[in-house]
Parts: structure tokens; sequence; C-alpha cells
């Protein structure tokens, strides 16, 4: 199967020619609009390298918003509230505006997403919580409808394909794949024969990701991060990094506590 082409978002490479190009456009008066705006939908066109695709340049985020919401078919009886980038802000919007679905990622900044859901299922029980993530991860998933998510969908469906799930989640229906909603019952009902409830250490502990395991077991075992560095063939700076999501994720204050944490789940 062939790779998708892929547009890196980094620092870019500024040369004469680039200088150049930017001073020639700003003198020609076409800035947002214009044959030169044409030339760069073309050329997007040509990177994505199919030519059925059609490109449109725009200057806002909130109008390349629009256009998705086009895309996706919104129309009567359809409201966007708005759209946040942080936990507060979600959360402030979601309890003063209301919400009928509200979809949330895992990576959020300042707040891992599945605690955004711990959050708000309990205070906004007419709000279905679908979390739309890359995350496949059967950690995740459980432990986002063990949080009170009301689906778990992944980024690779199509445009149609999230429109009717979100609205099937307004009629009630379960928003995921067959496959997760088939794991998603085993675990419980496991659990419910086993006599007990998804505990809230446990769930923390389900929302690390793989590697951030890894760590935690070995500051659990008493290895410096220059040690966890080279087992796991890592930075010292990347274990820091891990380090820190673990303390956070968790909500403890240093690795002592998060250790004892571990040790306990």
């Amino acid at each position: 199967m062939s790779e998708r082409p892929f547009l890196p978002f980094a620092l870019p490479e500024i040369g004469d020619e680039e200088i150049a190009e930017v001073v020639d456009t700003l003198r020609s008066g076409w800035v947002t609009t214009g044959p030169k705006a044409r030339r760069f939908e073309e050329d997007f066109v040509a990177f994505l390298g199919d030519a059925s695709l059609q490109a449109m340049a725009v200057n806002s985020a909130t109008a390349g918003l629009h256009l998705a919401l086009e895309a996706l078919g919104i129309g009567p009886g359809d409201e966007v509230i708005t759209t946040t980038h942080t936990f507060t802000a979600t959360a402030e919007v979601v309890r003063y505006l209301g919400a009928d679905v509200v979809l949330v990622d895992i990576d959020l900044p300042g707040m891992n997403g599945i605690q955004l859901v711990q959050e708000l299922a309990p205070r906004l029980p007419q709000t279905k919580i679908v979390m739309l993530t890359v995350s496949g991860s059967e950690r995740d998933l459980l432990e986002a409808v063990a949080r009170g998510a009301a689906g778990y969908l992944t980024k690779d469906l199509s445009p149609e394909a999230l429109l009717r799930s979100l609205r099937g989640t307004q009629r009630g229906e379960l928003a995921m794949s067959r496959r997760f909603a088939a794991r998603a019952l085993q675990y419980f009902a496991d659990a419910a024969r086993r006599g007990r409830q998804v505990s809230g250490q446990e769930g923390e502990l389900m929302a690390l990701s793989p590697r951030e395991n890894d760590v935690l077991a070995m500051l659990a075992d008493g290895l410096t991060d220059r040690e966890i560095a080279e087992a796991l063939t890592i930075s010292p700076r990347t274990v820091e990094t891990h380090v820190s999501n673990i303390l956070h994720k968790l909500g403890v204050r240093n690795r002592a506590e998060a250790a004892q944490r571990y040790r306990q789940g």
C-alpha cells in the first residue's frame, strides 16, 4: 500500500528565492486571491498527486472551518457552537452554551482529553461526548468509555461516516466500530462477573501510552533517567518528557507518588 503524501509542518527554509517571491506577491496587490493564490492551489494539488482533488486557499482558520463544515454536509437543523483549543475553554463553552455532541481528542493542550470527559460527563448528562482521535489503543478506548464517553471514533473515518456516527449518537446509538464496541462490552462484562467496577486508579493507568507504561515500570523499579534511556534506546530528555506526561496523567506530584500508584494499580 503506497503512503499518502505528507506535508511537513516545520520551520521553512527561507532563501533569496522565497524572499523574492514574497516581495513580488506583496507588490502585485494580489495577497489572498488572484493569480498567485490560484497558482498556489494548483501547486498544492500537484504536490498531493491527485488531479481529481480541488484545493482552495483561505486566509483564516475560520474560513477553513466553514469549508470543512460545508464538505461534511452541515445544514438546517445542525449547529456548530464553537471550536476551542484548551480544556478550560471547552469546559466553559459546553457548560454555559450547551451542546448535543462534543468531539474530544485525547491529546489536548493543558489536559488529557479523557480527563476532560471525566470532568464534563457527570455535569452534562444530556451532552454526548465522543472521542475523535488517531489513537486506536485499547487502553484509551476502555478508559474513555469508563469515564463517560458515548463513543470512540478514529480520524481515518470518511467525512460521511463521521457525520452518520454523530447523528446516530443524537439518536442514542453508540458511536464506535463494531470491534471497539465488542472489546468494551467484553471488558466491562468481565469486570461485572468479577464483582467490581473499574477503579479510578486503574483507569488513570489505562490512560498511559505503552511507552509511558514502560517508563513508569522502570521508575517503580528504581532506575534513573539515564538507565531508562539506555534500556529503551531513547535520550534522557525524552525520558524526562515521558515522566512529565506520566505525572500529569496520574495527577501526582512527583516520581515517588507515580511509582507507588503503579505498584498499587
